[in-house]
């Protein structure tokens, strides 16, 4: 009899395991847009009306059937995904974004401050919808009372006609810094200062930071980072004055993952910093694993997710275990 209620308490607490786990474990991938099946380039924001988290993404056309080659990542919208912990993300919408003065055009890699009451966005825009490359490429400054609806400031006027991938973090009381990708320069690493959000004056190469896209600035355990998309997985730069960076000899996000469409290399990502964690949100494109690549232009190949894994340091390194069960959540 004591065997049997051993086996019985045994199997009731397996199972009071696993129904915390499938409520509390972040999914993979932790967020699948169910429009386009493009998310990628995300970037998270505290809704304080709300009091939810919402993710921006740039909102790829993966169902496209493109012949003609990038024209599936061009005349992109930018999404909005819907959380309250952070790790269960429902689509919310998209971002009503009041600058459109070409009849085609394209936004990309949304970066989004709040700053007394004010939310700005920082928002790489395409001046068309193109088959290649080679376009122009401008930052442009809205900003927005409620998170949905996006009133033109400015075009930025920064070192050329081929600038995306804002990233801004506010540096004292009274500056802000950007870093953006100029792709006039090989993409490299550019920044800008600003006293209001408003008014940039360019400062030219960052010569710390190399080649790379989607540059992420974040403050954490009292030290600065850099995350750097280099197509390859992700650099990581630290410093403690943001001006002088070191960076350290091994790449997160490049080794394929074994969760669900985890097996590829993470690409433009954001970082949270919660409560003493740091969590990074990547997407992968699952159809580009190199053990079983899908045919090249298909919607296999051109589909992306959201995945979220958290950060550790340890004697002075940054690493990311991608397979690591994450069930923390955001306060």
């Amino acid at each position: 009899m004591r065997t049997l209620i051993k086996i019985l308490v045994s199997f009731l607490c397996f199972c009071a395991v696993n129904s915390l786990d499938a409520q509390t474990v972040a999914p993979k991938p932790v967020f699948d847009d169910p429009v386009e099946h493009g998310a990628a380039d995300p970037v998270l924001v505290y809704n304080k009306a709300k009091k939810v988290w919402w993710m921006f993404y740039t909102n790829r056309r993966a169902n496209l059937e493109d012949t003609s080659g990038v024209a599936w990542v061009h005349g992109t919208k930018i999404g909005i995904a819907e959380s309250k912990d952070g790790i269960h993300w429902k689509y919310k919408d998209t971002a009503n974004i009041n600058y459109r003065p070409d009849s085609g055009y394209t936004f990309w890699a949304p970066e989004i401050i709040e700053n007394k009451g004010l939310y700005h966005m920082y928002l790489s825009y395409i001046p068309g919808i193109f088959t290649h490359w080679n376009h122009p490429a401008l930052i442009i400054h809205l900003t927005s009372k409620d998170l949905l609806n996006w009133q033109y400031q400015s075009t930025l006027s920064l070192s050329s006609n081929k600038v995306i991938d804002a990233n801004v973090i506010k540096l004292n009381d009274s500056t802000w810094r950007m870093w953006y990708n100029n792709g006039a320069v090989g993409k490299t690493m550019y920044y800008a200062d600003s006293k209001d959000l408003f008014s940039w004056e360019d400062k030219g190469k960052d010569k710390g930071i190399g080649r790379g896209e989607g540059p992420k600035v974040f403050q954490w355990l009292n030290k600065y980072f850099m995350i750097v998309d280099v197509w390859k997985g992700m650099e990581v730069y630290s410093s403690d004055d943001l001006v002088n960076w070191t960076k350290q000899p091994d790449r997160i996000l490049e080794d394929p993952g074994t969760g669900k469409d985890d097996q590829a290399i993470g690409g433009h990502c954001d970082v949270v910093v919660n409560d003493g964690h740091a969590y990074v949100f990547y997407f992968t494109h699952p159809g580009r694993r190199k053990d079983m690549p899908a045919k090249k232009n298909s919607f296999d190949d051109k589909r992306s997710v959201i995945q979220i894994a958290e950060l550790h340091y340890t004697n002075g390194v940054v690493t990311c275990n991608r397979d690591e069960p994450l069930v923390s959540k955001f306060k």
